[in-house]
């Protein structure tokens, strides 16, 4: 609902904006597209049974061409929001995974070779990168 929304706009550092929910990471006289943040996916993502969620900012502001940074939150055992880990670029869990069930991350954006980040227990770290599945060398 709007409350448990709300909890994890804020814990992954927004504000309520009249435009929505908001990092900052704006400049309106700049005239760059902007998109407040959006929680674009909730789910259990390491089978811990406790969900996560999947943050979404968009702009060419902050963000250049790529245009968005995600922002992966995690519902603690108390029931607050922690943010698990943060990138410009565009999501892809991939169904390889790092320990503890953590899904390996593609963090994509123009080109043809991405990054692999690989959650080592305590942080999402570089593991290798990939475009289509295959290694590529970036």
């Amino acid at each position: 609902g709007a409350q448990s929304d709300a909890a994890i706009f804020r814990a992954a550092g927004f504000k309520q904006t009249r435009r929505g929910w908001e990092s900052g990471c704006d400049d309106p006289t700049a005239g760059a597209p902007y998109d407040a943040g959006r929680i674009e996916k909730v789910g259990d993502l390491n089978g811990d049974g406790r969900s996560e969620a999947l943050v979404i900012e968009g702009g060419s502001f902050c963000y250049g061409n790529i245009g968005e940074r995600f922002h992966l939150m995690s519902q603690q055992a108390n029931g607050t929001w922690k943010l698990i880990y943060g990138e410009v670029g565009i999501a892809e869990f991939l169904t390889t995974k790092g320990v503890g069930g953590w899904p390996d991350i593609s963090v994509g954006g123009p080109g043809f070779c991405f990054p692999v980040y690989r959650w080592n227990g305590s942080a999402y770290a570089l593991n290798r990168s990939e475009y289509q599945g295959k290694a590529c060398k970036r």
